[in-house]
C-alpha cells in the first residue's frame, strides 16, 4: 500500500508538474515569435515615415511645378509693365494705350496662356468681355534684372528708324505682307487697311510711335491672320491695340477638355478627351452645326482674298463657338499662310517625313534620294478636320446617318495634299459634308 501510494503521488506530482510546465513550455514556444515582432516594428515604423516622408516631398515637388510654371506662363503684369513702360516713353502708341495705362480701365481677369512668350487673358474693358493678348518673350528670362524688360522695346520696336517716309513705310508693309502672305493682287487693298488701322487717334497721319506698334502687330502671327480674315464670320475681331498689345472679343467658348487649365490638358489622354466631350459637350445637333462652321472656315482657308492658309495643330482645343452654337475658331496661333510654310519647308534638309514638320501636324514627304523636304503637305486642313469630326461627330449620331457619315468622312481622311487633287476633289468632299448634315438639322430649332 504505501509502495502504491508513493508511486500514486508520484505519478499525481508528475501530472502537477506536466500540468505546470506545459503551459509554461506553450509560453515559452510563443516567445520567439513576440521577440519577432517586437524587432520589425521599429523597421515597420521606418518604413511608414520613409513613406510619408516620400509623399509629402512628392507632393510638395508637384505643387512647386505647377506653381512655377503657372508663374512663367501667366505674366500678365509684366507685359502691363513694359507695354505702359514704353507708351509713357512715347515709343509705342494705339488705340486703348489710354485705357490700359492711365485710367486702367482695362480689367485682367483669368490667365488662358498656354505658352511663357504669348500672355492670354480673359478680361472687361468698355462692358464687354475681351481676350488679352501680348507677347513678351525678351522679358521671360526669370534670372534677367527686372530693369532690363523694359528694353525689349530696342528689339521689338526699331523699325521703321525716325526719318521714315509714309511712302517707304507703304513700300516696307507691301513686302512684309508678299513675303508672308504670297505676291497677291490684292495685298495692295490690306496695306491700305494697314495704314488706315495704324492711324489710331484719327489725325489723318501716321506718327513713328503709331508705325512702330502697328509694325510690330504684324509681326504676330495671329494678328497678321485675323487682319486677313476680318471679313470672315469665324475669326473673333480684333477691338483695340497698344503696342503689341491687342484686344480680341472675348473667347469662344470651347469643348470640355479646352476648359481645363493648359497646364492639365496635355495629361489627358486621347481617349480621355474624347469620353469627355461626349459626355459633357453639346448635343449632336449642336455638334452637328458647330462642325458645318468648322467646314466653312477650311472653306475660308482654301484660296481667300488674301492666299491659302494652313491649320497646323488640329485639336478640340480649337473648336469654339459661341451661345448660339455658331463655330469660332478659339486660337489663330497655329494657323499658317501657305507662302510661310513652303518658304520653312524649301530645301530643309530630312532624313524622314517627321523632319519636314511645321507647327504640330502640318508635315511634308522626305524625298529620301535628294534628303529634301517637298513643298505638298501630306494631309490638307479638310483631311485633319475630318479626322477631328470622326470623334466629335460619330459618338451620339443618328442611327440613320451614322453609317453614311461614316463613310464619308474616312473617305475625307483620305484625301493628299497634292495639288492635283487640292481643287475640284476637296470642294465636292466638303460640299457633301455640308449638305448631309444640313439635312438633319435644318427646319429644327438647331438650324
Amino acid at each position: 500500500m504505501g509502495l502504491g501510494d508513493g508511486s500514486g503521488g508520484q505519478e499525481r506530482a508528475e501530472r502537477v508538474q506536466t500540468f505546470q510546465f506545459g503551459p509554461l513550455q506553450g509560453l515559452g514556444g510563443a516567445l520567439p515569435h513576440s521577440a519577432s515582432l517586437q524587432g520589425r516594428l521599429p523597421g515597420l515604423r521606418v518604413k511608414y515615415v520613409l513613406l510619408v516622408w516620400l509623399g509629402i516631398f512628392v507632393g510638395s515637388w508637384m505643387v512647386y511645378l505647377h506653381y512655377s510654371s503657372y508663374s512663367e506662363l501667366c505674366r500678365g503684369h509684366v507685359c502691363q509693365v513694359v507695354i505702359c513702360d514704353q507708351y509713357r516713353k512715347g515709343i509705342i502708341s494705339g488705340s486703348i494705350c489710354r485705357d490700359l495705362c492711365e485710367l486702367h480701365k482695362v480689367e485682367w481677369r483669368t490667365c488662358l496662356s498656354s505658352a511663357p512668350g504669348q500672355q492670354v487673358y480673359s478680361g472687361l474693358w468698355q462692358d464687354k468681355e475681351v481676350t488679352i493678348k501680348c507677347g513678351i518673350e525678351e522679358a521671360l528670362n526669370s534670372k534677367a534684372r527686372s530693369e532690363a524688360a523694359p528694353r525689349r522695346e530696342l528689339v521689338l520696336f526699331d523699325k521703321p528708324t525716325r526719318g521714315t517716309s509714309i511712302k517707304e513705310f507703304r513700300e516696307m508693309t507691301l513686302s512684309f505682307l508678299k513675303a508672308n502672305l504670297g505676291d497677291l493682287p490684292s495685298l495692295p487693298a490690306l496695306v491700305g487697311q494697314v495704314l488706315l488701322m495704324a492711324d489710331f487717334n484719327k489725325d489723318s497721319r501716321v506718327s513713328l510711335a503709331e508705325a512702330k506698334s502697328v509694325w510690330a502687330l504684324l509681326q504676330r502671327n495671329e494678328f497678321l491672320l485675323l487682319l486677313s480674315l476680318q471679313e470672315k464670320e469665324h475669326a473673333s475681331r480684333l477691338l483695340g491695340c497698344c503696342g503689341d498689345l491687342y484686344l480680341t472679343e472675348g473667347a469662344p467658348r470651347g469643348s470640355w477638355p479646352a476648359a481645363l487649365p493648359p497646364l492639365l490638358r496635355p495629361l489627358l489622354p486621347p481617349a480621355l478627351h474624347r469620353a469627355l466631350q461626349q459626355w459633357f459637350g453639346p448635343a449632336w445637333p449642336w455638334r452637328a452645326k458647330i462642325a458645318i462652321g468648322l467646314l466653312e472656315f477650311v472653306e475660308d482657308l482654301f484660296h481667300g482674298s488674301y492666299g491659302t492658309f494652313y491649320m497646323c495643330e488640329t485639336t478640340l482645343a480649337n473648336v469654339g463657338h459661341t451661345a448660339t452654337y455658331d463655330f469660332k475658331m478659339a486660337d489663330l496661333q497655329q494657323v499658317a499662310p501657305e507662302a510661310a510654310v513652303r518658304r520653312f519647308l524649301q530645301g530643309r534638309h530630312c532624313e524622314q517625313s517627321a523632319d519636314c514638320t511645321y507647327g504640330r501636324d502640318c508635315r511634308a514627304p522626305c524625298d529620301r534620294l535628294m534628303r529634301q523636304c517637298k513643298g505638298d503637305l501630306i494631309q490638307p486642313n479638310l483631311a485633319k478636320v475630318c479626322e477631328l469630326l470622326r470623334d466629335y461627330l460619330l459618338p451620339g449620331a443618328p442611327a440613320d446617318l451614322r453609317e453614311e457619315l461614316g463613310k464619308q468622312l474616312r473617305t475625307c481622311t483620305t484625301l493628299s495634299g497634292l495639288a492635283s487633287q487640292v481643287e475640284a476633289h476637296h470642294s465636292l468632299v466638303l460640299s457633301h459634308l455640308k449638305t448631309l448634315l444640313w439635312k438633319k438639322i435644318s427646319n429644327t430649332k438647331y438650324s
